[in-house]
């Protein structure tokens, strides 16, 4: 005998199934004016707010996901009028539980306010505390592109993000008020016309004082689900042009001070922008930052193949990356401006420790003295 309650388990089980169908078909979706110059994948997720990289890479590869009826990468560039095929995607999947919605408390707020550095009609920039992911992920229900609400200021539509921070690092980073700003901003990174100095503390002291760090880069899968905890792996640069989806990656480096041979302070340029580019280039030459476990062991002494990443005793075992500055073009007064973020708390603590000073240390340390004249 079927009980009332039987009965209505079995049509709500058929409802859910009819739901997902009714989501399981070709979707063809013309470009927006205001969408125009994004990233295919970034497009993608805004769409499906909770889809993942792996799924969109995956239904590129089998091209699966067209544009104008060619096939692409997730990092193809869009344009206005463009029509993209999406395959059937099982949206129930990807719809994030209410109860996971991002609360934006009164702290987070005023870490927020508190973090900005400079804003004008047409851009915000902030310094990103550590610790702060950029954007959501598996995980992540606390992110700045979740609470950039909060810096409005009175306009309509929260500021948009033209690049990325890891989570771990911290620094100048810039948001663009309007879609215009964000469209020229955005060109100006992918072009390479901005500039871009880190500081960083790294275990032991490179040999060369001054030099370029061209390893390539190839994204490695993690252990975990869906490939979670991925991590790139350094290529000669001859190996690039033999490994799929390989890029090459190319980074500047020069030692600002030292603390005997045990650890050096560094400004990295990175000419590329590569995922973990800086991370993986100084790690490769056996000098990790220091608290990156990720590329450099946990260990505190050099067992022959390059040093551990932390230094123990009172030194944090937090990241010791940061976007120290960031000059670019500015998109509508055409001039080049230049913002500077200081130090995090714990790095500022290693550096006291170590006595270096960062008054003292050039905004540029890779002009000549004839340039800086």
């Amino acid at each position: 005998m079927t009980s009332n309650f039987d009965r209505d388990e079995e049509h709500g089980k058929h409802t859910n199934l009819v739901n997902r169908q009714v989501n399981l078909i070709v979707q063809k979706i013309t470009v927006k004016e205001e969408e125009d110059d994004q990233r295919l994948d970034r497009w993608l997720k805004k769409k499906f707010p909770n889809l993942k990289q792996p799924h969109i890479e995956k239904i590129c590869r089998k091209g699966d996901l067209r544009l104008d009826g060619r096939r692409v990468k997730p990092s193809t560039r869009i344009e206005t009028g463009q029509v993209v095929r999406i395959p059937p995607i099982n949206e129930n999947e990807y719809i994030r539980p209410k109860n996971l919605k991002q609360v934006i408390t009164d702290s987070d707020a005023k870490m927020l306010m508190d973090s900005v550095l400079y804003k004008d009609e047409h851009l915000i920039v902030i310094n990103k505390p550590p610790g702060l992911p950029v954007q959501g992920g598996t995980g992540q229900l606390k992110h700045l592109d979740g609470m950039s609400e909060v810096l409005k200021f009175g306009y309509p539509d929260k500021p948009r993000l033209v690049h990325r921070l890891d989570k771990d690092t911290s620094g100048v980073l810039l948001l663009a008020r309007s879609a215009q700003a964000a469209k020229y901003l955005t060109a100006a990174f992918r072009h390479r016309e901005t500039r871009k100095i880190y500081w960083a503390a790294v275990a032991g002291v490179p040999t060369i004082k001054t030099g370029t760090i061209k390893y390539g880069l190839v994204k490695m899968k993690g252990h975990g689900p869906d490939g979670m905890g991925e991590k790139m792996k350094c290529l000669h640069p001859d190996e690039v042009v033999q490994i799929d989806n390989a890029k090459r990656a190319t980074t500047d480096y020069t030692i600002i001070d030292n603390a005997g041979q045990r650890v050096a302070w560094l400004a990295l340029v990175p000419i590329t922008g590569r995922t973990h580019q800086l991370r993986a280039h100084v790690a490769e030459l056996g000098h990790p930052i220091v608290g990156d476990g990720k590329y450099g062991t946990n260990s505190q002494i050099n067992e022959g193949d390059g040093w551990g990443s932390q230094l123990g005793g009172e030194i944090s075992r937090k990241l010791h990356l940061h976007s120290k500055s960031l000059s670019f073009v500015h998109p509508f007064t055409k001039t080049i401006v230049n913002f500077s973020a200081p130090l995090p708390e714990h790095m500022l603590r290693t550096w006291n420790f170590l006595d270096w000073t960062p008054k003292e240390a050039d905004l540029d340390p890779f002009l000549s003295d004839e340039k800086k004249i």
